[in-house]
Protein backbone atom coordinates (compact mmCIF):
# COMPACT_ATOMS: atom_id res chain seq x y z
CA UNK A 1 0.00 0.00 0.00
CA UNK A 2 1.41 3.41 -0.71
CA UNK A 3 1.35 6.41 1.37
CA UNK A 4 -0.04 9.15 -0.74
CA UNK A 5 0.58 13.09 0.27
CA UNK A 6 -2.02 15.47 -0.92
CA UNK A 7 -1.18 19.08 -2.25
CA UNK A 8 -4.59 20.54 -2.18
CA UNK A 9 -4.36 23.85 -4.62
CA UNK A 10 -6.91 27.10 -3.96
CA UNK A 11 -5.50 30.29 -5.70
CA UNK A 12 -1.90 29.19 -6.04
CA UNK A 13 -1.24 28.04 -2.45
CA UNK A 14 -1.36 24.80 -1.08
CA UNK A 15 -4.04 23.88 1.70
CA UNK A 16 -5.73 22.02 3.78
CA UNK A 17 -10.42 22.03 3.46
CA UNK A 18 -12.18 20.61 6.68
CA UNK A 19 -15.53 18.21 4.72
CA UNK A 20 -14.84 19.73 1.60
CA UNK A 21 -15.88 23.25 2.72
CA UNK A 22 -13.72 26.01 0.57
CA UNK A 23 -14.77 28.50 3.45
CA UNK A 24 -12.73 26.63 5.86
CA UNK A 25 -9.48 26.10 4.34
CA UNK A 26 -6.20 26.53 6.34
CA UNK A 27 -3.08 27.72 3.64
CA UNK A 28 -0.21 25.46 4.63
CA UNK A 29 2.34 26.67 1.85
CA UNK A 30 2.53 29.52 -0.91
CA UNK A 31 4.76 27.27 -3.02
CA UNK A 32 3.56 24.01 -4.10
CA UNK A 33 6.20 23.17 -5.95
CA UNK A 34 8.24 23.11 -2.61
CA UNK A 35 5.67 21.43 -1.12
CA UNK A 36 5.83 18.70 -3.35
CA UNK A 37 10.12 18.85 -3.06
CA UNK A 38 9.25 18.35 0.97
CA UNK A 39 7.32 15.04 0.46
CA UNK A 40 9.60 13.83 -2.16
CA UNK A 41 12.27 14.55 0.01
CA UNK A 42 10.65 12.22 2.88
CA UNK A 43 10.26 9.15 0.25
CA UNK A 44 6.77 9.04 -0.91
CA UNK A 45 6.29 7.36 -4.14
CA UNK A 46 3.16 9.24 -5.68
CA UNK A 47 1.66 12.69 -5.51
CA UNK A 48 -2.13 13.01 -4.93
CA UNK A 49 -2.81 16.69 -6.77
CA UNK A 50 -6.58 18.38 -6.22
CA UNK A 51 -7.62 21.73 -8.16
CA UNK A 52 -9.83 22.75 -5.84
CA UNK A 53 -10.57 25.73 -7.71
CA UNK A 54 -11.08 23.72 -10.49
CA UNK A 55 -13.90 21.41 -8.94
CA UNK A 56 -15.83 24.07 -8.04
CA UNK A 57 -15.67 25.77 -11.41
CA UNK A 58 -15.97 22.91 -13.78
CA UNK A 59 -11.86 23.52 -15.59
CA UNK A 60 -8.61 23.44 -14.38
CA UNK A 61 -7.43 26.73 -12.60
CA UNK A 62 -4.53 25.75 -11.16
CA UNK A 63 -3.35 24.22 -14.11
CA UNK A 64 0.55 25.97 -14.07
CA UNK A 65 1.05 24.70 -10.74
CA UNK A 66 0.62 20.75 -11.54
CA UNK A 67 2.41 21.76 -14.91
CA UNK A 68 5.57 22.91 -12.84
CA UNK A 69 5.55 19.90 -10.41
CA UNK A 70 4.85 17.35 -13.10
CA UNK A 71 7.99 18.95 -14.59
CA UNK A 72 10.08 19.02 -11.64
CA UNK A 73 9.61 15.37 -10.56
CA UNK A 74 9.17 13.73 -14.62
CA UNK A 75 9.91 10.35 -12.60
CA UNK A 76 7.47 10.39 -10.23
CA UNK A 77 3.90 9.40 -10.56
CA UNK A 78 1.11 12.26 -9.88
CA UNK A 79 -2.44 12.03 -10.19
CA UNK A 80 -4.74 14.71 -10.87
CA UNK A 81 -7.75 15.97 -9.96
CA UNK A 82 -10.58 18.66 -10.15
CA UNK A 83 -12.44 20.07 -12.66
CA UNK A 84 -11.45 17.29 -15.11
CA UNK A 85 -14.35 17.40 -17.49
CA UNK A 86 -13.80 16.76 -21.22
CA UNK A 87 -10.95 15.09 -23.06
CA UNK A 88 -9.08 18.18 -23.68
CA UNK A 89 -8.06 18.36 -20.34
CA UNK A 90 -7.12 15.45 -20.24
CA UNK A 91 -4.22 15.43 -22.97
CA UNK A 92 -3.25 18.91 -21.31
CA UNK A 93 -2.58 16.96 -18.49
CA UNK A 94 -0.93 13.89 -19.85
CA UNK A 95 0.83 16.10 -22.08
CA UNK A 96 2.53 18.24 -18.85
CA UNK A 97 4.08 14.74 -17.80
CA UNK A 98 0.86 14.13 -15.35
CA UNK A 99 0.45 10.42 -14.52
CA UNK A 100 -3.13 10.21 -13.92
CA UNK A 101 -6.09 12.20 -14.31
CA UNK A 102 -9.28 11.67 -11.80
CA UNK A 103 -12.69 12.00 -13.06
CA UNK A 104 -15.22 12.96 -10.33
CA UNK A 105 -18.78 14.76 -10.80
CA UNK A 106 -18.44 13.95 -14.62
CA UNK A 107 -17.95 10.42 -13.67
CA UNK A 108 -21.12 10.20 -11.65
CA UNK A 109 -23.24 12.53 -13.92
CA UNK A 110 -22.26 11.02 -17.47
CA UNK A 111 -20.37 8.01 -16.65
CA UNK A 112 -20.30 6.68 -20.37
CA UNK A 113 -17.41 9.55 -20.28
CA UNK A 114 -15.18 7.38 -18.44
CA UNK A 115 -15.51 4.94 -20.92
CA UNK A 116 -14.17 7.35 -23.36
CA UNK A 117 -11.36 8.59 -21.49
CA UNK A 118 -10.07 4.89 -20.99
CA UNK A 119 -10.06 4.27 -24.35
CA UNK A 120 -8.56 7.52 -25.66
CA UNK A 121 -6.05 7.74 -22.75
CA UNK A 122 -5.63 3.85 -21.51
CA UNK A 123 -4.19 3.45 -17.74
CA UNK A 124 -4.49 6.87 -16.86
CA UNK A 125 -7.60 7.48 -15.97
CA UNK A 126 -8.53 7.14 -12.18
CA UNK A 127 -12.53 7.48 -10.95
CA UNK A 128 -12.90 9.84 -7.75
CA UNK A 129 -15.75 8.52 -5.43
CA UNK A 130 -16.89 10.70 -2.78
CA UNK A 131 -19.45 9.72 -0.09
CA UNK A 132 -21.93 10.59 2.37
CA UNK A 133 -23.29 7.95 4.26
CA UNK A 134 -22.57 5.37 1.58
CA UNK A 135 -24.33 7.87 -1.42
CA UNK A 136 -22.05 9.72 -4.02
CA UNK A 137 -21.24 13.30 -3.94
CA UNK A 138 -20.62 15.32 -6.47
CA UNK A 139 -19.66 19.33 -7.54
CA UNK A 140 -16.74 19.48 -4.82
CA UNK A 141 -19.74 18.16 -2.56
CA UNK A 142 -22.27 20.38 -3.39
CA UNK A 143 -24.53 18.00 -4.04
CA UNK A 144 -25.69 14.43 -2.70
CA UNK A 145 -27.01 11.54 -5.26
CA UNK A 146 -29.03 9.01 -5.03
CA UNK A 147 -26.56 6.50 -6.15
CA UNK A 148 -24.54 3.85 -4.09
CA UNK A 149 -20.99 4.19 -4.17
CA UNK A 150 -20.44 0.19 -4.57
CA UNK A 151 -23.20 0.20 -7.43
CA UNK A 152 -21.50 2.91 -9.48
CA UNK A 153 -18.24 1.76 -9.30
CA UNK A 154 -19.29 -1.51 -10.28
CA UNK A 155 -20.26 0.16 -13.64
CA UNK A 156 -16.57 1.53 -14.05
CA UNK A 157 -14.96 -2.36 -13.85
CA UNK A 158 -14.86 -3.25 -17.47
CA UNK A 159 -13.57 0.37 -18.70
CA UNK A 160 -10.38 -0.20 -17.90
CA UNK A 161 -10.07 2.17 -14.82
CA UNK A 162 -6.96 2.46 -13.34
CA UNK A 163 -8.28 2.68 -9.43
CA UNK A 164 -10.73 4.61 -7.46
CA UNK A 165 -10.36 7.21 -4.88
CA UNK A 166 -12.90 6.95 -2.24
CA UNK A 167 -13.40 9.32 -0.11
CA UNK A 168 -15.55 9.45 2.79
CA UNK A 169 -16.79 13.40 3.36
CA UNK A 170 -17.89 13.14 6.72
CA UNK A 171 -14.06 12.11 7.85
CA UNK A 172 -12.14 14.44 5.21
CA UNK A 173 -10.04 16.69 7.14
CA UNK A 174 -11.05 16.42 10.36
CA UNK A 175 -8.00 13.57 11.65
CA UNK A 176 -10.44 11.11 13.03
CA UNK A 177 -9.33 8.16 11.09
CA UNK A 178 -10.81 7.36 8.08
CA UNK A 179 -13.42 4.67 6.80
CA UNK A 180 -11.99 1.36 7.25
CA UNK A 181 -15.11 -0.54 7.01
CA UNK A 182 -16.66 1.36 4.19
CA UNK A 183 -13.55 1.64 2.19
CA UNK A 184 -12.73 -2.30 2.53
CA UNK A 185 -16.27 -3.27 1.52
CA UNK A 186 -16.08 -1.21 -1.63
CA UNK A 187 -12.55 -3.07 -2.10
CA UNK A 188 -13.84 -6.26 -2.25
CA UNK A 189 -16.80 -5.04 -4.27
CA UNK A 190 -15.11 -4.55 -7.09
CA UNK A 191 -12.30 -5.50 -9.39
CA UNK A 192 -10.50 -1.95 -9.94
CA UNK A 193 -8.09 -1.16 -7.00
CA UNK A 194 -9.14 1.15 -3.77
CA UNK A 195 -6.98 4.29 -2.90
CA UNK A 196 -8.23 5.21 0.70
CA UNK A 197 -8.97 9.03 1.28
CA UNK A 198 -10.52 11.46 4.07
CA UNK A 199 -9.20 11.27 7.85
CA UNK A 200 -6.10 9.31 8.24
CA UNK A 201 -4.85 11.42 11.71
CA UNK A 202 -1.61 8.84 12.74
CA UNK A 203 -0.01 5.75 12.07
CA UNK A 204 -2.82 3.75 13.54
CA UNK A 205 -5.21 4.81 10.93
CA UNK A 206 -2.25 3.31 8.43
CA UNK A 207 -2.29 0.05 10.78
CA UNK A 208 -6.14 -0.27 10.75
CA UNK A 209 -6.16 -0.04 6.82
CA UNK A 210 -3.82 -3.12 6.64
CA UNK A 211 -5.20 -4.51 8.99
CA UNK A 212 -8.79 -4.99 7.14
CA UNK A 213 -6.88 -7.36 4.73
CA UNK A 214 -8.51 -5.99 1.64
CA UNK A 215 -6.05 -6.70 -0.96
CA UNK A 216 -7.68 -4.14 -3.16
CA UNK A 217 -6.46 -0.92 -1.13
CA UNK A 218 -3.28 -0.59 -2.79
CA UNK A 219 -3.13 3.25 -1.59
CA UNK A 220 -4.08 5.80 1.13
CA UNK A 221 -4.10 9.35 0.70
CA UNK A 222 -2.83 11.87 3.89
CA UNK A 223 -3.25 15.40 3.93
CA UNK A 224 -3.23 17.48 7.09
CA UNK A 225 -2.11 14.60 8.98
CA UNK A 226 1.10 15.13 7.23
CA UNK A 227 0.73 18.93 7.26
CA UNK A 228 0.36 19.05 11.09
CA UNK A 229 2.75 16.60 12.04
CA UNK A 230 0.69 13.70 12.95
CA UNK A 231 2.10 11.28 10.69
CA UNK A 232 5.25 10.75 9.42
CA UNK A 233 5.57 9.81 5.45
CA UNK A 234 8.68 7.71 6.12
CA UNK A 235 7.25 5.79 9.32
CA UNK A 236 3.97 5.07 7.34
CA UNK A 237 5.07 3.86 4.18
CA UNK A 238 7.72 1.82 5.98
CA UNK A 239 4.98 0.32 7.88
CA UNK A 240 2.90 -0.48 4.68
CA UNK A 241 6.28 -2.33 3.22
CA UNK A 242 6.62 -4.27 5.99
CA UNK A 243 3.04 -5.84 6.29
CA UNK A 244 2.26 -8.97 5.61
Amino acid sequence: MLIIPAIDLKDGACVRLRQGRMEDSTVFSNDPVEMAAKWVEAGCRRLHLVDLNGAFEGQPVNGDVVKAIAARYPNLPIQIGGGIRNLDTIEHYVRAGVSYVIIGTKAVKEPEFVAQACKAFPGKVIVGLDAMNGFVATDGWAEISELQVVDLAKRFEADGVSAIVYTDIAKDGMMQGCNVEATAALARATRIPVIASGGIHHIGDVQSLLDARAPGIVGAITGRAIYEGTLDIAEAQALCDSFK
